[in-house]
């Protein structure tokens, strides 16, 4: 993976239907145990955290079942996953308004610019600017971006212990989603495939080991 790419990587989503579930897979499969981060409120979510570096981490997210059911369906496919699987990824950006209206004129249809908070367990709130994770793009290969604005990059506050290595995306449709992504300055590799997935590559102490 390009520095540059690396460096556009605000953090990995890997969605589950429990969230104790999902931090038990991560942590047989890298030798982490990520951290509770906090519930969405209004999406009916909560996460778990572990840092891929200084400034890019892995969230696992869930349903949260000390919310009462969203209105809209919860973000990532989560409300009709069979299984868990790496679902999307955010970008870094900044001046969304400005990005999201360029991306638009360029036919990649980002989702409007909202902002967003959650309290951490320590109490501290977070507070950001993200394009509508209700917006897919290319099956998730696209990813949201997002503006951390004065809030701690919740990276500094994860576990440490993995690194991202590589990221990739696979898709039917490789070409088109490719140039969509160069649309926006991004340079994740797409390979044909069956189906559109996500592989990133992580390393940590179980060695380096496959996610998607």
């Amino acid at each position: 993976m390009s520095n540059r790419l690396l460096s556009s990587v605000d953090h990995l989503v890997y969605a589950t239907v429990d969230l104790d579930e999902g931090i038990d897979e991560i942590e047989c499969l890298t030798g982490i145990r990520a951290r509770y981060g906090g519930q969405h409120p209004g999406l009916g979510t909560r996460n778990a955290l572990a840092a891929l570096g200084p400034l890019s981490y892995l969230e696992i997210i869930a349903p949260d079942p000390g919310q009462p059911p969203p209105q809209a369906p919860r973000p990532f496919g989560i409300d009709s996953l069979d299984e868990s699987r790496l679902a999307g990824w955010c970008a870094k950006g900044k001046d969304l308004d400005h990005f999201r209206e360029e991306a638009v004129r360029h036919g990649v249809p980002l989702g409007e610019v909202l902002s967003m908070s959650r309290r951490r367990p320590d109490g501290v709130v977070l507070s950001w600017r993200l394009t509508d994770l209700a917006t897919t793009v290319a099956d998730g290969m696209v990813p949201f971006f997002i503006d951390w604005g004065e809030s701690f990059h919740p990276s500094r506050t994860a576990i440490g212990g993995l690194s991202l290595v590589d990221l990739r995306a696979e898709h039917p449709d490789a070409d088109r989603v490719e140039q969509m992504l160069r649309q926006l300055g991004l340079d994740l590799p797409v390979e044909q495939g069956s189906e559109p997935a996500l592989v990133a590559i992580i390393d940590g102490p179980y060695g380096r080991v496959e996610l998607r």
